[in-house]
Parts: structure tokens; sequence; C-alpha cells
């Protein structure tokens, strides 16, 4: 029987997690498969409450008490890393925690994987639930991220793979940096579910403005070298159109063309494999929450 880890960063929001965990405990119902759930608490400062202990079909709930906030991003990797480390599993589903990654499209993962055993498997946004003035930045976020790195990433952290892409993907340094486009930079056969981006269970969202122009950064940094060689191709086409009309006003794109190299050559510097590897050094505590025979 196949083994599935569900893999949850959280900061503060257990109410939202422990709903999760409930649904996720009556979607996984039919499945042939042991399912245990790890949650990467990312030292919240809210205290925990509302996780049960025993699930009907959850076989484990464990969380991972980090000492020191590191966000969202490197929870994913630390988490990543534990489990390859020290867990039994075939399969590991990343998703998140306020209700966004819907539990009932885990089972289109479930049935993608085992027609394509050997792939990794993401869950595609074809349709989303924020406002229209954050949809429209998202995608003017997808269109720069396809100018400058020649990939259309239409998925988030809903994603899920095999023991051998877990493997091959905490040794990237840039997995510390972001993991939506470190799993498109590491595999390239990828298979997908259409995916509808839910609604939080509880409060605002955390995305907000300065969040979205920075995580579109980080993603786009994870391709730098591709990113160098496109504005150098985009400098020189503009070089020469220019050339008989030069003037102080035109050269105002060349300006805002090396910000955002220099930028994003600052936030590459950020994906660490050092930090990544020292990443199971910030682990306080481990809380085992639930450890049922139910399967």
């Amino acid at each position: 029987m196949k083994k599935f880890i569900i893999l949850i960063p959280l900061f503060n929001d257990w109410k939202s997690a422990s709903k999760l965990i409930k649904e996720i405990d009556l979607e996984v119902n039919n499945w042939e498969a042991l399912v245990s759930i790890l949650l990467v608490n990312d030292a919240s400062t809210e205290s925990r409450s509302g996780i049960e202990t025993r699930y009907k079909n959850i076989k484990s709930v464990k969380i991972l008490n980090m000492k020191k906030n590191t966000v969202h991003q490197r929870c994913i990797a630390a988490g990543l890393k534990y489990i390859f480390k020290n867990e039994n599993f075939d399969r590991v589903i990343v998703m998140d925690a306020d209700g966004e990654d819907r539990p009932q499209e885990l089972s289109d993962f479930y049935r993608k994987t085992k027609e394509n055993p050997n792939r990794v498997v993401t869950g595609n946004r074809y349709k989303r639930s924020e406002g229209l003035a954050f949809r429209i930045l998202y995608q003017f976020h997808k269109i720069l991220t396809l100018i400058f790195t020649g990939q259309l990433i239409k998925f988030g952290n809903f994603t899920c793979l095999s023991k051998d892409h877990v493997g091959e993907l905490i040794k990237k340094p840039y997995l510390w940096n972001s993991y939506s486009s470190s799993v498109v930079r590491t595999f390239s056969n990828r298979e997908y579910i259409p995916s509808i981006r839910g609604v939080r269970y509880f409060g605002p969202s955390k995305m907000n403005f300065n969040a979205l122009v920075f995580h579109s950064l980080t993603i786009i940094s994870v391709f730098k070298k591709v990113v160098i060689i496109r504005s150098i191709i985009f400098l020189l086409i503009y070089l020469f159109f220019i050339f008989n009309n030069i003037s102080l006003f035109s050269f105002i794109p060349i300006f805002f063309l090396l910000l955002f190299v220099s930028i994003i050559l600052k936030i590459s510097m950020r994906g660490n494999l050092k930090g990544l590897d020292e990443s199971l050094d910030n682990i306080d505590t481990i809380d085992i929450l639930s450890n049922s025979d139910s399967r």
C-alpha cells in the first residue's frame, strides 16, 4: 500500500489547519493508501488549538515546531528535507493550510499519480477567487515571469512529488528561495490537474501587494542565468532601435532594466544550499498528535 504524506506549512493559522485536516480525513476515505500529515509550524506566535488527536482515515499527524520564523517557502524546503531523511513514504503532497488549496482536489492528485507514477503532478490554476485588482496584478506577474524566464508557471505550492523527486529537489540551493519555480527548473516532465483557487477558511489573504511583488521576484530569481541572457538580448534590441535617437529620456528603460536585473541577482543570493542543509537544526520540538491504526 502506497504511503502519502501531506506537507502543510503554517504560521498562526491553526483554526484553518484544523478545518483542513478534518476535510482531508473525509477526502482520503476511499484511497488505497496510508495517509499522514506533517505540519511545519513556522514559529507561530499564537498557541495551537483545534487540532484533534484522532482521525478516522489519517494515520498520523506530526508537527515540526521551528525555533525561528523562516517564511513559508523555507518551511516547505525544511519539511521536504525532514521527510526524506526521517519518513518512510512514496509520495508527498504539498499544500497550504488556509483552504485556498482545496482538499477535494487531493483525490485528483491521487488518481493522477496512479496513472503517471514517475512524474511530478502540479495543481494548475484555471480559476481564482481573489478580487479583480489582485487577479490583474497576478496576471502581470505571470507575464513578467514568462518574458524574462520563458516559463509560464500556473501553480503555487499545491503539488505532488515522488520520493525520488524529493531527493533530487533537496539538493538544489534555489529550493531555499522558491518552491514552485524550483520544481519547474528541476523537473521538465510534469503532469497536472486543473485546480480552482479556493476561498480562505478564515480571515483575509496574507498576500498583499508588497508580498506579491517580492513573491514574483523570488520566483524569477531561480532562473537568474536566463534572466541575464534575455535582458542582454532585450537591451541590444532596444539600443539598435534608439541608436539614432539617443537622449536622456531614452535611457530610462535601460535604467529600469538594469535595476530589475540587479534586484533579481540580489534575491537569488538567498538561495543557499548551506541554509537548506542546516534547516533541520531549526526544529525545536516535534509533536505527534495522532497515531491511530484506523487503516
